[in-house]
This record gives structure tokens, sequence and C-alpha cells, in this order.
């Protein structure tokens, strides 16, 4: 596609190559013939593509955004010759959005402004050594030093820094008994990819909204250290009236494991005695958050 010469294609969003152009041209001739009633998916191979969505006629109601087709036509641009691989990430965010954008490519964009040579290449393997974007951004510092120097690293954990204050930004204001998407967003936010177990207390006051959550122990890879006396000390200090505990598992496995439930039942025992609530206690997998409360194990 080294060769493909440039059309302009809308109104001021540049040019695109002949091969999104025809893309785009082939899925708003499908829909055409979808919407005609000669639709045939057996048609063609171009029939054979998935239409863009019928426009509703109803007043006041939007049609779904053809995400589908943007993401096949920014496909397709990935592979255009000519400008260097950062420089066609960047050109794909403009003309398509960011949403269409890869995780490696998010992470590439980051590293390039931070001034990493080749951050194509380095995004695709730290994506490869730590398993994703999330636990990029998590990983310890000295093992990303090993990949990419300082001023990447800073980089990368000033964006996890701001990820985790916008999930943090949700929760004051709020009942958090009947918020409990917002905490888990929060501690999937904050604990997530996690490379060591880490113990972490959301304190609550009489009405259930946010004192204050921070980490109280940071452990291996399968144990943090927790000490109930301190849990309550800190409750005491902070004048909470409630507790939510949460803690990671970086297995990615949040089952529970005997020791989790020991611990959970001494601070609740320590707390009761001192008429603060221990609401739940949530531990944090790869894709999960399990509630021990809702599991009926609290």
């Amino acid at each position: 596609m080294a060769d493909d010469a440039k059309i302009g294609v809308g109104g001021g969003g540049g040019a695109w190559p002949v091969s999104a152009w025809l893309l785009l041209r082939r899925k708003r001739e499908g829909a055409g013939r979808e919407r005609s009633g000669i639709w045939s998916g057996a048609d063609s191979a171009e029939g054979a593509m998935t239409p863009f969505p019928t426009l509703s006629r109803e007043p006041g109601v939007l049609p779904e955004p053809p995400s589908t087709a943007l993401s096949d036509i920014a496909s397709t641009v990935r592979f255009d010759a000519g400008d260097d691989r950062t420089a066609r990430v960047v050109s794909i965010a403009h003309k398509f959005g960011y949403d269409v954008l890869q995780d490696v490519e998010v992470l590439e964009l980051h590293l390039a402004r931070a001034g990493v040579a080749d951050a194509g290449a380095a995004a695709e393997i730290l994506i490869a050594r730590f398993g994703g974007l999330t636990a990029v951004i998590a990983a310890d510092r000295t093992e990303l030093l090993r990949h990419v120097h300082d001023e990447a690293v800073f980089a990368l954990k000033l964006l996890r820094e701001t990820s985790n204050r916008l999930a943090a930004a949700r929760l004051p204001g709020r009942c958090l008994l009947s918020s409990s998407s917002a905490v888990q967003a929060y501690l999937r936010c904050v604990m997530a990819a996690l490379p060591r177990e880490e113990f972490w207390v959301v304190y609550l006051d009489r009405a259930n909204q946010l004192l204050l959550a921070e980490r109280q122990g940071q452990g291996t890879v399968d144990h943090a250290p927790v000490y109930p006396r301190e849990v309550i000390r800190r409750a005491l200090e902070v004048g909470a009236s409630a507790m939510i505990l949460a803690h990671n598992h970086p297995s990615g496995d949040p089952t529970p494991s005997r020791p989790d439930l020991e611990m959970t039942k001494a601070i609740m025992a320590a707390a009761k005695a001192l008429s603060i609530s221990v609401w739940d206690h949530m531990i944090v997998g790869r894709d999960q958050v399990l509630s021990l409360r809702s599991a009926g194990l609290m």
C-alpha cells in the first residue's frame, strides 16, 4: 500500500488512504442494500461485511455510532506505509477517535511523549512482559527501568496516579453501602495487576460516606501483613464509624483463603468491641472483585 494515492474524504478531516476510503464506501453501499431489502450475506466478500446500522426514524433517538466500521477502517490505516509508526497512531486517534486505539498504541503514545526511541517496539515489549496496559503502569519501578528510561517510568507512574485519582473522585459525598460498584471500580483501579499483595481500608463516617482510603500494609506475591490493632487504632484516629476492608490477589484469582477469612473475623471482633462496623471485605483479582459479604462469608 506504499503507493496509495491520497483522497480527501469528509470535511476538514485530512486525507485518507485509498484502501481506507474504499472500505468505508463498501460499508455504506452494503448498508444501502440492507435497507432496501436486497442484502445478501453470500452476495460476495463485500456482502459478508457488517453493514452500518440503519438510522432510527424515531424523533429524538440517535442511531448507534458505527464503532465497528470505524475500527475496521482504523485497522486498515495501521498497515498503510508512509509515515512512521507512531505518526500513524497519532493520525488514527485524530481521525477516528481515541477509543479505537489498542492498548499497545495508547502505551506507545505515552512512551513517545516521554522521549522513548522506537516507542512502538518498547510498548510491545512492555505489554508482552507484564501482560497488559494496567499491569505495565502498576509494575515495580525497578522492573520498568529494565526496559525504558527514568523519564518514561515517571510518565507511566504519573498516568497511574491520575487514573487512581479519577476513580477516587467518584467516592466522596456518596453513601458507599449503596454505591458498591463505585467502591469496586476504585479498588480495581488501585490494586488490579499489582505485583504484590496490599491491604487497604476504606474508613467511613456515620452516614457511610468516605473519610479516608489508605494502604495499611504491603507484602509478597501471596501475603500481606495485617495487624487488627493498627486497623482499629487508625479508625479511632480518623473518627470512623465503619470500614470496608480490601486486598488484592496478584495471582488474579479472588477466591479467599483460610487466612483471609480468619483475618476478617479478627478485625470484625476487635471493631465490634468499639462499636465500629465492618461492612465488607473485598478481594481484587485480575478481572473481578469478590465481596465476602455478598458471597455470604462474613
